[in-house]
């Protein structure tokens, strides 16, 4: 009797976990749990059924790639047709987002991708992030420890990084340090990234005092930089010739317009780079909070990762990670990295860092 016992149970939970018309182990975010696990994966599917929908928002991401990690997302879990918002924004715009609707009380984003880690490490801190303890924490241990994320708080989507950057067609560059960039081209055929209007060039301003002296900045202030937001504005000004060398180049931006045909090349410089992590996370009284942790659990995933990385060229965080596009998104334990406290440097920080810059470059 105990042994048939145990078999109609087994048989209520497996038929428990029908999803969809299909069974969970025809689900790919079922495999390897176990059956407590599948369980508690299953409750909160059927509670993100109800919800209907997801909305997230990020600073990187394009609308392409959104397409293809939505379909990816719905086979993962079984959810055919589940309704994803997506926002694309600037890292600024989206900080402001989020603190003009956490001071209102008025909670619309469920999942938010941010790579500005002293502003997350803050909003951690005052109880405006969700914690949750997603089972894909534990490929990301290397990040925890190294302060680029916060166990059961936020890792990142992918990481991204901003350095020299030009058209090879337009111009024939061999440096390998930043020092090399000053004099390269002409003034005024440079661009950067405009630190005082994002706080991830600002973040990458922050980290580069550390390995460079403020004359390397004043030297650079010289050349008359043109001031762009956007990463695919700074991309598109040397495909067109507009500026020949970029300071603020995405190497996410060159692999995409290389693939049609475009011939810009970066440099990793001698000195190393600041890793902008895109935080990923759940805001407080999230109107989806089932919905976003399944859209977190999928991000971090082997599965979402590979999409970001093949798409983006964004740096994984997750350990053991194969990156698809080595040129572009480099395994992060091969990038020489400059390393900065991120847990120590606050608001008020951030603040005095930009004035500095703003007194530099007067822009």
């Amino acid at each position: 009797m105990r042994f048939s016992a145990r078999l109609l149970a087994a048989g209520a939970a497996l038929s428990m976990l029908a999803i969809g018309g299909a069974s969970a182990q025809d689900i790919p975010a079922f495999k390897g749990l176990s059956d407590d696990q599948a369980s508690d994966l299953k409750a909160i599917i059927e509670a993100a059924k109800e919800e209907g929908s997801v909305s997230y928002w990020d600073t990187v991401i394009q609308p392409t790639t959104n397409d293809e990690l939505s379909k990816a997302f719905q086979d993962y879990y079984g959810l055919p047709g589940f309704k994803i918002n997506y926002t694309l924004s600037s890292t600024s715009n989206l900080i402001t987002r989020v603190d003009q609707e956490l001071s209102a009380n008025k909670i619309t984003i469920d999942v938010a991708s941010i790579a500005s880690p002293p502003w997350t490490l803050e909003r951690a801190a005052q109880g405006d992030i969700v914690e949750y303890h997603s089972p894909q924490y534990e490929h990301y241990g290397q990040i925890f420890e190294a302060g680029l994320g916060k166990d059961g708080y936020f890792a990142f989507n992918g990481g991204y990084i901003f350095v020299p950057m030009w058209n090879a067609d337009n111009l024939d560059f061999e440096g390998t340090s930043l020092k090399d960039v000053i004099g390269a081209v002409d003034p005024g055929r440079i661009s950067h990234g405009d630190v005082a209007k994002s706080s991830s060039y600002l973040a990458t301003f922050i980290g580069q005092r550390q390995v460079m002296p403020e004359s390397f900045f004043e030297d650079l202030a010289k050349m008359e930089p043109v001031f762009i937001l956007r990463s695919e504005q700074i991309a598109s000004g040397l495909v067109t010739g507009e500026q020949l060398m970029a300071y603020s180049g995405m190497p996410t931006r060159a692999f995409q317009y290389n693939s049609k045909g475009a011939n810009l090349k970066f440099m990793l410089p001698e000195e190393g780079v600041v890793l902008l992590p895109q935080n990923t996370f759940i805001l407080r009284d999230s109107p989806n909070p089932n919905a976003a942790k399944l859209w977190v659990n999928f991000i971090l995933s082997e599965e979402g990762q590979t999409i970001l990385a093949a798409n983006e060229a964004l740096i994984s965080g997750r350990s053991g990670f194969q990156t698809p596009l080595p040129e572009y998104s480099p395994a992060i334990d091969t990038l020489k990295l400059i390393k900065v406290d991120w847990a120590s440097i606050n608001t008020d920080d951030l603040q005095a860092a930009r004035k500095d810059w703003v007194g530099i470059f007067n822009p």
